[in-house]
């Protein structure tokens, strides 16, 4: 997806074409910063508070330095929502650490850069195929669940998904589990029970994720976290994905393995999160 006209830079909207970073900022070089996509509805950054929690926490963990002021941060996004007019548009928001490792830049005057850029919404098959991927999430690793900049191995995962027929990735981990996709986190339904990985599997914990689990009461269904292996996926009435640009989306298809949709859950969950959205957009307009 191509970006828009403007940039946030370090609370300034700039053009995209105008040369900010330079050579030596060790983040860039590494991949040692930290980052965040928020979904864009009506003008309002969906969940802002929750994105910036989860980003001070993988923050404090990655030791990236963050500003002090999420209020400030808010404003530039919706400032640079108005001048590229992305009112329905995804949203990137990164910090990038620029000092103290290897190859450090003279040049370098912030402890951080922090960078936003937004694009148009991708359209999503109304259904996804998964492929497998053994051994691709390490869930002991003290970074397990840390959104970072180094974020090659799942996007050259999602391009193998891609090239071999499948729209995303299942991943599993040292223990044969399921833990999430390259960019979307994974739930099943068994009659009443959705389930979803907990976060000891070395999934990240998503908002869309996290919202489901702790704001949405749909009658016929409780949402948990519980360990799902491969053959559970098989065994369930309904296997669906979430993230911030997808929403909810059933799968139709996972390698390997017979899938069902025998399940109304995935439509009766989006339906209550869809009103959650939209209360929280009339809320922070």
């Amino acid at each position: 997806m191509v970006i828009h006209p403007h940039i946030l830079y370090n609370g300034r909207v700039s053009s995209a074409s105008e040369t900010l970073l330079c050579p030596g900022q060790v983040g860039l070089l590494s991949g040692w910063g930290v980052f965040t996509t928020i979904r864009v509805y009506d003008g309002v950054p969906f969940a802002f508070a929750r994105h910036w929690a989860r980003i001070r926490r993988d923050a404090e963990l990655m030791h990236v330095p963050l500003p002090d002021d999420p209020a400030a941060i808010e404003s530039g996004l919706r400032e640079l929502i108005r001048v590229n007019s992305a009112h329905n548009a995804s949203l990137r928001l990164v910090v990038v650490r620029n000092r103290n490792g290897l190859w450090e830049g003279p040049a370098n005057t912030r402890d951080c850069d922090v960078i936003a850029l937004t694009t148009d919404l991708h359209h999503w098959p109304a259904g996804v195929r998964l492929g497998l991927k053994a051994q691709a999430r390490h869930a002991a690793c003290d970074f397990a669940g840390v959104k970072i900049l180094s974020w090659a191995a799942n996007l050259t995962w999602f391009e193998e998904a891609r090239s071999s027929g499948w729209d995303e990735m299942v991943l599993l981990n040292e223990r044969g589990e399921v833990s999430e996709c390259t960019s979307a986190n994974v739930f099943a339904a068994f009659g009443g029970e959705v389930r979803t990985p907990p976060l000891n599997s070395g999934c990240l914990p998503g908002v869309t994720r996290e919202v489901l689990l702790n704001e949405i009461h749909v009658p016929d269904f409780r949402i948990v976290e519980q360990t799902l292996l491969p053959a559970d996926l098989e065994r369930a009435d309904q296997v669906f994905i979430t993230s911030t640009t997808r929403h909810l989306l059933p799968v139709t298809m996972i390698e390997g393995l017979r899938v069902c949709n025998n399940s109304d859950a995935c439509r009766q969950l989006r339906m209550a999160f869809d009103a959650y959205v939209r209360e929280y957009v009339a809320a922070h307009r």
